[in-house]
C-alpha cells in the first residue's frame, strides 16, 4: 500500500523525528483525512508498515534444516535493522521505549506473533531431533536474538551472513550441550 510504502521510504529519509502524517499523505498521494481514517498517528502507520516488512522480509522458513533457517530468519531481520541510523524498525523501538500504545501494539502486533512462529520452528526441530526436546525455548529465542539487539543498541556493527552462521551454530551447539547434560 503507498501509505505504508511512504511511511518507510519518510522514515528512511528523515528519522521518526521528521516523519509527519502530512508528509506520508503528500508522498503516498491520499489525503490526511484518509491516513487518519485508518490510523490515529505516525507511530500506528510505521508499526503497519513494520509489520509488513517483517512477514515479508524475515519469515519463519521450516526447510528442515534449523541452522540454514535461522540464519536466513536472522538475516531478515538484520537487514530489517539496516541501516541502523536510518531503520524505521529501529525507528519503532526507540518510539515504543516512549509510547505505551505504541510498545503495546508493537508487541502485540509483531513481537509475540514472530516469537509464535519462533517457538513453532524450535518445536519442529526438536520433533526432528535437531535440538533437545527439552531446550528451553525461552532461553533459545534470547540467545538467538539478544545479540542483534544489543549490537543495535550500541551501535557495535550487525552481523554479517558469515557472522550470523557462526552465532546460530553455536547457538545450536549450546541447546544440544544442555540437553545432553540434563540426559
Amino acid at each position: 500500500m503507498a501509505v505504508l510504502e511512504a511511511a518507510m521510504a519518510l522514515c528512511r529519509e528523515t528519522g521518526f523525528a521528521g516523519l509527519t502524517i502530512e508528509a506520508i499523505a503528500e508522498r503516498a498521494g491520499v489525503s490526511k483525512k484518509t491516513i487518519y481514517r485508518w490510523w490515529p498517528s505516525k507511530g500506528a502507520v510505521l508499526l503497519e508498515a513494520v509489520f509488513d516488512a517483517a512477514a515479508s522480509i524475515a519469515p519463519h522458513g521450516d526447510t528442515g534444516d534449523l541452522a540454514r533457517d535461522m540464519t536466513a530468519q536472522m538475516m531478515g531481520v538484520v537487514a530489517l535493522l539496516t541501516p541502523q541510523d536510518a531503520s524505521p524498525v529501529a525507528a519503532i523501538i526507540v518510539e515504543a521505549q516512549r509510547d505505551a500504545a505504541i510498545a503495546d501494539a508493537l508487541r502485540e502486533q509483531v513481537i509475540e506473533p514472530n516469537i509464535a512462529h519462533f517457538e513453532e520452528r524450535m518445536r519442529s526441530a526438536q520433533r526432528a531431533g535437531e535440538i533437545p526436546e527439552d531446550a528451553d525455548l525461552g532461553a533459545a529465542l534470547d540467545l538467538f536474538y539478544g545479540p542483534i539487539y544489543h549490537r543495535l543498541v550500541f551501535h557495535l556493527g550487525l552481523p554479517d551472513g558469515d557472522e550470523m552462521r557462526a552465532r546460530v551454530d553455536l547457538v545450536i551447539a549450546a541447546l544440544r550441550a544442555m540437553g545432553s547434560a540434563q540426559g
